[in-house]
């Protein structure tokens, strides 16, 4: 019994493992046809929950890389550089100690306290605080230096790579460099790098030609791609894509590069020496609108940065500047009589008060004497006789109050006036109880200058690709003709009483060798209590043009709120005008008047050179005691004018030239080649310098010149 419950229990048992290996088998063989299954659809479809396998494999295994495009230049109309692409780089130094090169060599900073003085040679922080850095106790790959160590210049970097610092590297971010400084920034602007969300850093036009012109100077970024393994080695048979990048146009300005040195010179010692609030000056080609060069301060790359354009973005009550119109306006409708005479002083009208810049007057004046001695009670006479609507009608035609809209200076403001009562009319006349901006003033009083014809600035010669296809270029355009020329004629002729008869204001304007056509302002400065008081409280300009007979060029100059008069107002507005318009000028008779064509001279015995001059009617200075001339003052093919100066450098030794009679141009030239620091005083032409003639000179060392009337 006990045997057959045994067997009956065994049978039972062996039935049991049966089935479980029966099921066993079953579901063995259901999993491996699930998997067939799946794997042969992965295998065909290539989709894993909608994941594409191949795209995601080819992700892994292909390395794409982008290729930079090169921002386009901004050039001087000489082809000069004012904007280009660069680098700035960030120093960082490796503090990880398991960092090793394939052969064993550490890569990490081993000598911390050597690496710590060296680099305190060349970015802005001390030994002490670079050291702390290296011996961070926080487990780091590498450390940085803050502002100190970054922003470093391209010749920076190279310096610190020659000191063969162990564990030191330097990461590199587009940069854009502006080689002339402080040359017509608030017209050029500023570009600076940006980082997108994929970690690219580019760089973005901010203000100015930069701004305006950012998506044409940016370009096109290009990509290289392939197909590299784990190890970044490029798979066999696997071919390279490459989509060039397309680099950013370039753009040309009319700006003369000769011209904007100088202006910026000029600006910059009034700058300093009067304390103003500000100062500007624009020089135009009255003939066709170009812009020759402008420049203001406080400017972009002041230790006080403006970020905003004077000649568009600020309104301004002009002053007596505004009599050239009122005058242009009175003539061309025949409503000015200059014999004609009024009593000076003061005027009531329409419930208030005109008052003279000399409250006393000056007696029964005529209206002459009322633009040479820049009346305001004339000029209300002027406004009166003529009629209120028709002097609307020609402040509209000579563009003001509407924007001038110049390529490239945005937010331009458009100017203001009640115009409402006889009182406030008739202020308009005389730049009050109106608003401006600089670009009206001059382009309305380029009109003036050429013969009627009204010129659109312009500051933009042209717009070339990398490659050299000009895709924009401009061209002079005639934007209305507010006067008749005989009008413009006569104007010219009050303006010229303005700087040479004995009553006019203008006399320190007076160019030798030239006839100058100008008018003086001086305008209060209103705020919300009314108009500010005091002597360094006004806005004082001038607006001036040359030849008078013929002007070529229009020059219009601000000078706001003075501290420093101990030097008159005008005297320093002169300082700015005359040298730059007299070297414009002078380059145009000889351009007009030339006697030969400057030869290259670079290579040629000294005293070859000069005599080669000599023989040309042509002055030379030869400064170096070198054999062979190394650069001269004038491009080689650039027309000379009958006894022009130029320097040649032959090397060697320097002694200080006699500079008695020379020019500020040529001084200025003569300070460059010889990489001196100028300051100058007065205008007209040398009389007295610090370094006497023949004294030996030293790169760096400072000569001053004294300028006088000859």
């Amino acid at each position: 019994m006990n045997k057959e419950s045994q067997r009956a229990k065994t049978k039972k048992n062996n039935s049991n493992r049966g089935n479980f290996g029966k099921w066993l088998f079953f579901i063995t063989v259901g999993l491996f046809l699930l998997f067939f299954v799946r794997f042969a659809y992965i295998a065909i479809n290539r989709d894993i929950q909608h994941v594409n396998l191949q795209s995601q494999a080819e992700q892994i295994y292909t390395q794409r890389r982008t290729i930079q495009a090169k921002r386009g230049n901004i050039y001087d109309n000489k082809g000069g550089v004012i904007a280009t692409d660069t680098s700035k780089y960030t120093v960082y130094a490796v503090v990880d100690k398991t960092q090793h090169s394939t052969s064993g060599k550490p890569l990490y900073v081993q000598n911390k306290k050597k690496t710590a003085r060296v680099l305190a040679r060349y970015i802005d922080l001390p030994e002490d605080k670079i050291l702390k850095q290296l011996n961070t106790k926080s487990q780091v790959y590498q450390v940085e230096f803050g502002a100190a160590g970054s922003n470093l210049s391209v010749a920076t970097m190279q310096k610190i790579k020659k000191e063969h610092l162990q564990g030191i590297g330097f990461m590199a971010t587009p940069a854009r460099q502006y080689p002339e400084g402080e040359f017509a920034s608030q017209i050029i602007g500023l570009a600076s790098p940006i980082t997108n969300q994929r970690g690219q850093t580019s760089l973005k036009g901010q203000v100015g030609l930069e701004s305006y012109f950012d998506k044409r100077l940016t370009g096109t970024n290009g990509m290289r791609q392939d197909k590299r393994d784990l190890y970044g080695y490029r798979l066999a048979n696997s071919k390279a894509v490459t989509k060039p990048a397309v680099n950013g146009d370039n753009v040309y300005t009319t700006i003369d590069p000769q011209a904007q040195h100088m202006l910026e010179n000029k600006v910059n010692h009034v700058y300093k020496d009067g304390k103003p609030n500000s100062v500007t000056a624009i020089v135009m080609d009255a003939k066709t609108g170009r812009i020759v060069a402008a420049t203001q301060r406080p400017t972009l790359n002041s230790s006080q940065p403006v970020w905003r354009n004077m000649f568009v973005q600020d309104a301004y009550e002009p002053g007596s500047t505004m009599k050239i119109l009122a005058l242009s306006a009175a003539i061309d409708t025949g409503h000015f009589d200059p014999k004609a005479t009024f009593q000076s002083g003061t005027w009531s009208m329409g419930g208030g008060k005109i008052v003279d810049w000399s409250s006393t007057g000056w007696g029964n004046i005529s209206y002459k004497d009322a633009f040479d001695m820049s009346s305001n009670v004339g000029f209300a006479h002027v406004e009166q006789n003529m009629g209120a609507k028709t002097w609307m009608k020609y402040i509209r035609r000579f563009g003001l109050l509407k924007k001038v809209n110049v390529v490239g200076m945005d937010n331009e403001v458009s100017g203001f006036t009640q115009f409402k009562g006889i009182l406030e009319q008739a202020n308009t006349a005389f730049g009050q109880g109106i608003t401006v901006n600089e670009m009206q003033m001059l382009r309305a009083i380029g009109a003036v200058a050429n013969n009627g014809k009204m010129m659109q600035p312009y500051i933009i010669k042209k717009v070339e690709t990398a490659n050299g296809k000009v895709v924009k270029k401009t061209q002079p355009t005639t934007v209305g003709q507010p006067i008749k020329t005989s009008t413009a004629k006569q104007v010219r002729k009050y303006m010229e009483g303005v700087i040479y008869d004995q009553k006019g204001l203008g006399h320190d304007f007076q160019i030798k060798g030239y006839r100058v056509a100008g008018k003086t302002g001086t305008a209060q400065i209103g705020g919300a209590n009314g108009y500010s008081k005091g002597d360094t409280n006004y806005l004082y300009s001038f607006a001036g043009m040359a030849p008078a007979k013929n002007p070529r060029y229009v020059m219009y100059v601000t000078l706001r709120q003075p501290q420093n008069l101990s030097t008159s107002a005008t005297k320093q507005m002169a300082s700015i005008f005359n040298p730059v318009m007299e070297m414009l000028l002078g380059k145009n008779k000889s351009a007009n008047s030339s006697v030969a064509k400057m030869p290259e001279l670079v290579g040629q015995n000294r005293d070859d050179a000069s005599k080669q001059l000599s023989g040309l009617k042509i002055q030379p200075v030869v400064i170096g005691d070198g054999k062979t001339i190394r650069s001269q003052s004038i491009t080689a093919g650039e027309k000379l004018l009958k006894n022009q100066r130029v320097i040649l450098d032959a090397g060697g030794n320097y002694q200080m030239p006699d500079l008695n009679g020379w020019s500020s141009a040529d001084v200025q030239e003569l300070a460059a080649m010889l990489h001196l620091k100028l300051k100058e005083q007065g205008s007209g032409y040398v009389n007295k310098q610090s370094i006497n003639a023949n004294s030996k000179i030293s790169k760096g060392q400072t000569l001053t010149v004294t300028y006088a009337q000859h």
